[in-house]
C-alpha cells in the first residue's frame, strides 16, 4: 500500500509546481460566468473567465494574496487563495472592463440578454426547432449565440413582448 501511495505521489509531484507572486505584480481574477439565474447549468464558451488585472498589494500567509480591487467590486473581499490568480502577462490596455458587471461573493456574474437578432429553424428527422440569436450584454468575441427560442421564452419572456 505504502509503495503505491509513494508512485502516486511521485506521479502528482513532478506536474506541481510552486506558484508565487510578487509584491506589486498584476494578477488576472478567476470568475465564473452564467447566464441568469435559471440557466445556471450553461455557461458561455466565449465569456471571460478571468477579468483585471489587479495589484497585489500583500501576501497573506503561504498561498493567499490582498489584491487591490476597484469600487465596483468593493462587496468582495480583497484576499484569495492563489488558485483563483493568473498572472497577467499582456498589456494593461487589454484588460476586461468591469463596468455595469455585477459580480457576487463566490465570483459568479450574470449575463443577460440585450436583443433578439435573428431566427431560424433547425430540422431534425422528426421534429423542428426554433433557435434565435441573442445578443449578451458583457460578451467578448462573437457578442450573440443561437439559443432555443422555447428556452428563451420560459427564461426571458420580456424579450419576446417587443416583437
Amino acid at each position: 500500500m505504502k509503495a503505491a501511495q509513494d508512485r502516486q505521489k511521485s506521479y502528482a509531484d513532478k506536474r506541481r509546481r510552486p506558484i508565487e507572486f510578487d509584491i506589486g505584480d498584476r494578477v488576472m481574477l478567476k470568475v465564473s460566468p452564467w447566464k441568469g439565474i435559471i440557466r445556471f447549468r450553461k455557461s458561455g464558451k466565449l465569456s471571460p473567465r478571468f477579468v483585471g488585472p489587479f495589484k497585489i498589494m500583500a501576501r497573506v500567509g503561504e498561498v493567499a494574496y490582498r489584491l487591490k480591487l476597484p469600487d465596483e467590486l468593493s462587496g468582495i473581499h480583497p484576499t484569495f487563495h492563489v488558485s483563483h490568480l493568473r498572472k497577467c502577462l499582456a498589456d494593461e490596455s487589454a484588460h476586461v472592463p468591469l463596468t455595469n458587471i455585477e459580480v457576487d461573493n463566490s465570483l459568479n456574474y450574470i449575463e443577460e440578454p440585450v436583443a433578439i437578432l435573428d431566427r431560424k429553424e433547425k430540422r431534425l428527422r422528426n421534429k423542428v426547432i426554433q433557435l434565435v440569436k441573442v445578443q449578451w450584454k458583457h460578451r467578448k468575441g462573437s457578442e450573440a449565440t443561437w439559443e432555443t427560442e422555447k428556452e428563451m421564452r420560459e427564461s426571458y419572456p420580456h424579450l419576446f413582448d417587443l416583437r
